[in-house]
């Protein structure tokens, strides 16, 4: 008998099961966060924004309202404190509700080279970088162990594997996250939480833009200069999307990817060498 063909209806993508679900998003008013908070809200998570700037807030929520009928929530914080994070903690549990999904994800250090060592900035990437989703996650992990489900996903860098010349605090502080959450994967498997990190590679983002100035800068030349170098070393031969980004977190961020913790998931167009 020959085989038939069956066509599914066209429009649908694949449901990812979380619709009702809710989430946090840190760093959420542009770049991979956004994108991240795009693809949770098409798929109908409750979704809360954490930035600290209110206007670009404001945009990004009005942004996902047009393209989702999600509940959009913003809450207005400077993780950069953890007085602002606690009180972000509070916010979120009155106003979301504690969530099923945490996207730890937040502004880049800026370059700096492992020759100079300065104490008072090395302690305030730390406090930056690692305190703000250590803290959320040991504010929501309870009721997501309690729950049966929770993810938390890190964005990250490539920079885990591979360190990035000229950003060593990235390099190490980012490797320090990567790694909490790989021990606390294990921690927690049993009770249906998933701790993920990703480790974009090179985007179209303003933190991509501002690197590659800087880096022209230090080097001569232009910023299009360093990026058209950038495109001959990534084999995908471009700069991926925010819109990318996020599926893939989206994905993780669903119960079919329930067997997927304690990964490090490069989304990098080919970039890294090994892995």
């Amino acid at each position: 008998m020959p085989c038939r063909l069956v066509q599914g209806k066209k429009g649908h993508g694949m449901d990812l099961q979380i619709s009702g679900r809710t989430a946090i998003v840190m760093g959420a008013s542009s770049g991979l966060g956004l994108g991240i908070a795009h693809a949770l809200a098409r798929a109908g998570v409750h979704v809360g924004l954490l930035s600290r700037d209110p206007s670009r807030l404001e945009a990004a929520a009005a942004s996902l309202r047009a393209v989702s009928s999600a509940t959009i929530s913003c809450i207005v914080a400077d993780l950069a404190s953890q007085d602002a994070v606690h009180a972000a903690i509070s916010t979120i549990k009155d106003e979301v509700g504690v969530p099923d999904i945490l996207i730890g994800n937040g502004g880049g250090p800026p370059p700096s080279s492992a020759t100079v060592f300065d104490a008072a900035l090395w302690e305030a990437q730390a406090r930056a970088m690692l305190l703000p989703v250590m803290t959320m996650t040991d504010a929501f992990l309870p009721n997501m162990r309690a729950n049966g489900f929770g993810r938390l996903i890190m964005v990250s860098s490539t920079s885990v594997v591979e360190p990035i010349p000229g950003l060593v605090l990235s390099n190490a502080l980012r490797a320090a996250l990567a790694n909490w959450g790989r021990t606390l994967a294990r921690e927690v498997a049993r009770d249906g939480v998933t701790v993920n990190t990703l480790m974009p590679g090179r985007f179209d983002t303003a933190r991509v833009q501002k690197l590659n100035q800087s880096r022209a800068n230090t080097e001569g030349g232009s910023a299009e200069d360093v990026r058209r170098q950038d495109l001959e070393t990534i084999p995908a031969g471009r700069y991926g999307t925010p819109e990318e980004f996020g599926a893939i977190a989206a994905f993780l961020a669903s119960p079919l990817a329930s067997y997927v913790t304690g990964a490090l998931i490069p989304v990098d167009g080919g970039l890294l060498h090994a892995h």
